[in-house]
């Protein structure tokens, strides 16, 4: 990631690495809770809603090429079964690690300009700007692989009665009777005829027919 305008110490994913300075081996352990930030997740899936709670623990370690941040967060995700749709919850816990980089400075401190070379290799680190770094890019990345792509409110779910969208897990018994598609034409038409039209259509019609002849004879 190339450096970009001077980050805000305010913000509550912005930390500061002035009490480590440049020395090696230098620990520093925090604690922080922030209100999770907008889009925290899977868009359309599963997140974390935003402005809930989100703890974080982080231990910072100095080392000669920047900082290396070790973390944990937690909080609570919501979402939706992929299977029955019903609203689900999730606790969330993901752990994570990466190095955040000293720019390469001239002996009066300013960044120097870095090879055009190096330009795509630089779109994929992290740098610290001032003495700060911004931890949201890697708490964003943890937390989208931390949660599940198809999230279930139980393993065994059975998800929905395709024929009337009955939730399965309340009633595993539920069934429908199938009907044989060759005969559901002949069931319609003979519910919409009367009594004596389906004596005609089997053949009740004929043998007065055939008493009326002989009366006339």
């Amino acid at each position: 990631m190339a450096l970009n305008a001077r980050l805000d110490h305010r913000k509550p994913l912005v930390f500061d690495t002035h009490e480590l300075g440049r020395r090696p081996g230098a620990l520093q352990r925090l604690t922080r809770e922030i209100d999770a930030p907008k889009d925290l997740g899977i868009p359309g899936v599963v997140g974390v809603p935003e402005g809930s709670p989100v703890e974080l623990e982080l231990r910072l370690e100095s080392v000669m090429e920047g900082v290396l941040v070790t973390g944990t967060v937690r909080a609570q995700a919501e979402g939706e079964c992929v299977r029955c749709l019903e609203p689900l919850e999730l606790e969330l816990e993901a752990d994570f690690q990466e190095m955040f980089s000293y720019p390469d400075a001239d002996d009066r401190g300013r960044p120097k300009a870095e090879p055009a070379d190096d330009a795509e290799e630089d779109e994929d680190m992290l740098f610290i700007e001032d003495g700060l770094f911004d931890l949201e890019p890697v708490l964003r990345d943890a937390v989208v692989l931390a949660l599940p792509m198809q999230p279930v409110c139980q393993d065994d779910c059975l998800g929905l009665c395709s024929e009337c969208g009955a939730r399965l897990t309340d009633d595993p018994d539920h069934h429908h009777d199938a009907t044989d598609i060759r005969w559901a034409a002949l069931q319609g038409l003979a519910g919409s005829l009367g009594d004596g039209e389906k004596d005609e259509m089997s053949g009740g019609a004929l043998p007065s027919a055939h008493a009326d002849e002989k009366q006339e004879k």
